[in-house]
């Protein structure tokens, strides 16, 4: 004979998130807001990458469809987030690449005046000034780009954090 279990029987939804490590705390602290609970059965395996949370909730949430309607204006906000870190990791990048290029081309030019017959040394060096020129500037103008678009885009990324924080607050309301 069966016994009969302490506890009422809850019917569950299940979800498997990626999240790299340093978003786990986050996503798991958020996504308790919106009924979501860490599934006991299958922790995070730390050699997976993305690593994967997996949670469950009760489906018989009385605020489920508001709640989900919260949840998928968070995802929105997590997927802005992560375009404007993308948006911001690029930047400068095209520019330092032209500079690169045109030194690049200075270089040729300074090659082909050298092997000249005969050799033009002077205007070889007018041409590899420029050259290497174009070959040190990138480095330092992608750093200056890249921090001014992070000056640029860290509000708009701040703002995005306080809107997660409130569709959290109010998600835990209804809960």
């Amino acid at each position: 004979m069966m016994s009969q279990p302490n506890h009422p029987y809850i019917a569950w939804e299940y979800k498997e998130i990626p999240a790299d490590s340093k978003d786990t705390s986050l996503l798991l602290d958020c996504y308790e807001c919106f009924g979501w609970q860490q599934d006991e059965n299958r922790l995070p395996r730390p050699g997976r990458r993305p690593a994967a949370l997996s949670l469950k909730r009760d489906r018989r949430l009385v605020n489920r469809m508001e709640l989900t309607r919260l949840q998928r204006n968070f995802e929105s906000c997590l997927q802005e987030i992560t375009q404007l870190e993308h948006t911001r990791a690029r930047a400068g990048v095209l520019p330092a690449l032209l500079v690169a290029l045109a030194g690049t081309a200075f270089m040729a030019g300074a090659v082909f005046a050298v092997t000249a017959d005969p050799p033009r040394y002077l205007l070889t060096i007018l041409l590899a000034l420029p050259a290497f020129a174009g070959w040190i500037l990138p480095f330092f103008l992608r750093r200056a780009l890249q921090q001014r678009s992070a000056r640029r885009i860290q509000p708009l990324i701040e703002a995005k954090y306080e809107e997660i924080w409130q569709l959290c607050e109010k998600g835990h309301a209804l809960l």
